[in-house]
């Protein structure tokens, strides 16, 4: 008896085309998620833009080359210099300090430390990143700007850094340096802890492949670990620089919140996010001021973006280069 070909209608190729009413609904719902990202996105900004359009119209591109900010003056005058550069060099110290010693901490403890010891560590390295930034703050006012004050920059100041610009002033443990070595703190966990995470997802059989070839440590980690998690790095990198740029609080307590345009690290300025933190409040009865403060986190986020879509550039051009390479 002959067999007959299944219709059609039955074939296991065509079942899995069929459009069930559930695939709709995983459709429209993952659709919705994906354009509430975008939505939200846009709504901020189009929000923070309209707030902010009566700072834009009285001071025009002025206010991004003016340091003066007087609230109690009746012509009510602002200017963002002092806190776009308050914000940039204290990241800048954090990023300095952090990425390096996060770096040798993640190597230390894939390829050097035994398991037990990578696993305690590694938990306090996460325990860190759950601690409250008004914690950092509290730490850095009541322990560090002492430390600082008594000892360190004293000391730097007797030597012959103290020569320098980046080191002149008074020590008073309050300023830029302290700003720049809290914010260090909080986003070496960050950086450290998905670092190690990219290190252990390099894949054994590279490991072991250098090894054979009688590769030392240093020469695998140099070698196999650090190209094969480069982006990674750079993904930690990103996450971590926008913590410090918009961190409130912790840089709140140690900064000293003044006007201040100076190169020197012993020197007091302010934040974005600081500026923000101390003045909304009272800037509610005042609509320029308000607006003036509502431009300064607009800044704030549009340099966010920036440094993101840099980022994701030189990634892509790194790894054409790399390809290229290949």
């Amino acid at each position: 008896m002959e067999s007959s070909a299944p219709p059609a209608s039955t074939s296991p190729t065509k079942r899995r085309l069929r459009w069930f009413p559930t695939d709709w609904v995983a459709r429209v719902t993952l659709t919705t998620a994906a354009c509430a990202i975008l939505g939200v996105l846009a709504a901020i900004f189009i929000a923070m833009y309209l707030d902010s359009r009566l700072s834009m119209e009285t001071f025009g591109w002025g206010f991004l080359t003016s340091d003066r900010w007087n609230p109690a003056d009746d012509r009510e005058n602002y200017g963002a210099l002092s806190s776009i550069w308050g914000t940039a060099v204290s990241t800048f110290i954090a990023m300095v300090l952090a990425v390096p010693v996060s770096i040798l901490i993640a190597i230390f403890l894939v390829e050097l430390a035994p398991g037990w010891l990578s696993t305690i560590m590694g938990t306090i390295v996460e325990l860190l990143a759950a601690v409250p930034s008004i914690i950092y703050g509290m730490f850095g006012l009541f322990v560090l700007k002492p430390i600082l004050a008594d000892y360190v920059e004293p000391w730097i100041a007797s030597t012959w850094l103290g020569e320098l610009p980046l080191f002149q002033g008074p020590p008073i443990g309050v300023g830029m340096l302290n700003a720049g070595i809290i914010l260090a703190i909080m986003i070496l966990p960050f950086i450290t802890a998905i670092t190690r995470d990219v290190f252990r997802s390099v894949p054994q059989m590279m490991r072991e492949a250098a090894y054979g070839l009688g590769g030392t440590t240093w020469e695998v980690t140099r070698y196999v670990t650090l190209p094969y998690g480069r982006r990674g790095i750079v993904g930690a990198c990103l996450l971590a620089l926008g913590r410090a740029m918009g961190e409130t609080m912790a840089v709140t307590y140690v900064i000293g919140n003044s006007n201040e345009i100076s190169v020197s690290l012993f020197r007091t300025s302010n934040t974005i996010a600081s500026r923000m933190a101390n003045e909304f409040m009272e800037a509610t009865s005042r609509p320029l001021q308000l607006s003036a403060l509502i431009e300064l986190g607009f800044i704030l986020l549009l340099l966010s973006v920036l440094v993101q879509i840099l980022a994701r550039a030189w990634m892509a051009w790194a790894a054409a280069r790399t390809e290229g390479r290949a």
